[in-house]
């Protein structure tokens, strides 16, 4: 079937790994299933794929490990992180590593599904709006997944950008921690969802283009964010 998108599995427990891909698989797409993060940081960094889904728990390199030198390698590589672990402490750790998000065992194979689906279109599967546009006084390029401002140029991930397009959007409104969980992270219930995670995205996006004299993105108290230009 052309138009197969290759998904790495790094899972270390055999039945929930060969589970994974039959699901992936049955939806069209061509996943690969290791066992290891040493085996998944070397076959994610040699091949192309589309999407790793990383299981935190693995023998030798942890998740977290792996995860932190991919984004540093990839940064425009979609990651799935699976845990069963439910704490905050662990999710958050995940997106400090450069997670684009997270399912905690037990789920539905519907919503990993979604999240997987999701997670493509923002990686490119489903390409974004290529338009560039202007941000305070950075270029963002969609397409090239990057900013650009008095000749620097930095890496965006998919996630970032479409934080840059509704910040831009909406110059001047507040924009709610939880309208970001639903418009930029596709969840369609988020009252249960720790926003912190969106605080973790905001915080390393500064980091990226927040120089000058003026924060471009403003903190609300107690009621989100908003872009001040």
């Amino acid at each position: 079937m052309p138009g197969k998108l290759p998904i790495l599995v790094v899972e270390d427990e055999a039945a929930i790994r060969a589970g994974l891909c039959d699901v992936l698989a049955y939806h069209g797409h061509a996943p690969d299933g290791v066992e290891s993060g040493e085996e998944g940081l070397r076959r994610a960094l040699a091949e192309p794929y589309a999407l790793v889904l990383l299981d935190v728990m693995l023998p030798g390199k942890s998740g977290f490990d792996v995860c932190r030198e991919l984004r540093a390698a990839r940064p425009a590589l979609a990651i799935l992180m699976l845990t069963a672990r439910g704490a905050e402490a662990d999710v958050l750790e995940g997106f400090r590593c450069g997670a684009d998000d997270y399912l905690t065992k037990p789920f539905s194979v519907a919503e990993l599904v979604a999240r997987v689906e999701a997670l493509l279109r923002r990686a490119g599967a489903t390409p974004l709006d290529p338009s560039p546009f202007a941000f305070g006084g950075w270029h963002v390029d969609p397409a090239a997944r990057s900013a650009a401002r008095d000749g620097t140029t930095v890496p965006l991930s998919s996630r970032e950008v479409e934080l840059l397009a509704l910040f831009a959007r909406e110059r001047g409104r507040i924009v709610s921690r939880r309208r970001l969980l639903a418009e930029v992270w596709g969840l369609q219930h988020v009252d249960g969802i720790e926003t912190r995670t969106v605080d973790v995205h905001i915080a390393k996006l500064r980091k990226k283009i927040g120089a000058g004299e003026r924060e471009p993105i403003e903190t609300v108290r107690g009621e989100g964010y908003r872009f001040v230009g």
